[in-house]
């Protein structure tokens, strides 16, 4: 767990954390959340906090209960995954990625806020907006795993390289690092879930992301700010990528164990029940 690898260096939101709750200490380090940055926690702030609030982003945002109707529509139209071509086919499993992981932790975050009155962050903040792949992964995407791997892969690993690279080229191996650590947890979660050897393809999926964020830095140092494209077209081009490369690395090794189609069923039963449960309630 990064988290408990963090706290053991007196780091991360188990140390930053001052309330001695115990209960509060086991949501944290059990759970994939993250306390809000506000007034109330004021010593959870990180130092890059006011200027990434001050960027401007282009706003869309879906509420918790939009996007479980998105996603049981979603859901419903697998059923006619036979008559659509394969590659939307996999266009709807990266939205319906997208909308469950932020379901499921958004159930999360209700339940640690309504047991132990933490406010915490969301897990994601609108990624369809993205306007760079920076941005997508930096500021956008699983937040909680981005705040992670920034203190325990990208700091340490930008410190060690400072000595051997220069202060130039360090926060860029040390990006990449980020991003070869992330991949290999992907492999090793994609091996829990489906029991089969890794093949790899989820670790280049990252190792590609991570050396595309490298180019990103690298043509924004050369231009310094003077060419920008208008998030009109950035948006569409940093979400196609992601996505179109979802599709050629991400989801081959689970569809080929059919973990996919197993998960898409289990989340069929779970709506059909809620739909019994709703019609109970509407009877009483």
């Amino acid at each position: 767990n990064f988290k408990l690898l963090l706290f053991a260096f007196d780091k991360g939101p188990l140390s930053t954390h001052s309330s001695n709750s115990l209960i509060h200490f086991i949501f944290i380090a059990s759970l994939p959340i993250k306390i809000k940055e506000n007034e109330k926690y004021p010593f959870l702030k990180s130092p890059d906090t006011h200027q990434n609030s001050s960027k401007k982003h282009p706003k869309l945002p879906l509420n918790w209960p939009t996007k479980v109707l998105l996603f049981a529509i979603l859901v419903s139209a697998h059923d006619y995954k036979q008559t659509l071509h394969p590659k939307i086919v996999l266009l709807l499993y990266s939205f319906m990625v997208y909308l469950l992981i932020d379901i499921i932790f958004g159930i999360f975050n209700g339940l640690v806020h309504a047991t132990s009155g933490l406010e915490l962050e969301p897990p994601s903040d609108e990624p369809y907006l993205s306007t760079s792949l920076q941005d997508f992964w930096g500021r956008r995407w699983n937040l909680m795993v981005t705040y992670l791997l920034r203190h325990t892969v990208y700091k340490p690993a930008r410190s060690f390289f400072d000595n051997m690279l220069g202060s130039m080229w360090a926060p860029l191996a040390a990006v990449l690092a980020a991003f070869i650590v992330s991949g290999l947890m992907h492999e090793l979660v994609f091996y829990y879930v489906t029991r089969v050897s890794p093949t790899w393809e989820v670790t280049w999926y990252f190792v590609l992301h991570g050396a595309c964020v490298v180019v990103e830095f690298g043509v924004k140092r050369v231009f310094s700010g003077k060419a920008q494209l208008h998030w009109a077209v950035s948006t569409p081009l940093t979400v196609g990528f992601v996505v179109a490369t979802a599709m050629w690395l991400f989801f081959p090794p689970v569809l080929r164990t059919g973990a996919v189609e197993k998960a898409i069923e289990e989340c069929k039963v779970l709506l059909d029940f809620a739909k019994v449960l709703w019609k109970v309630n509407s009877f009483w």
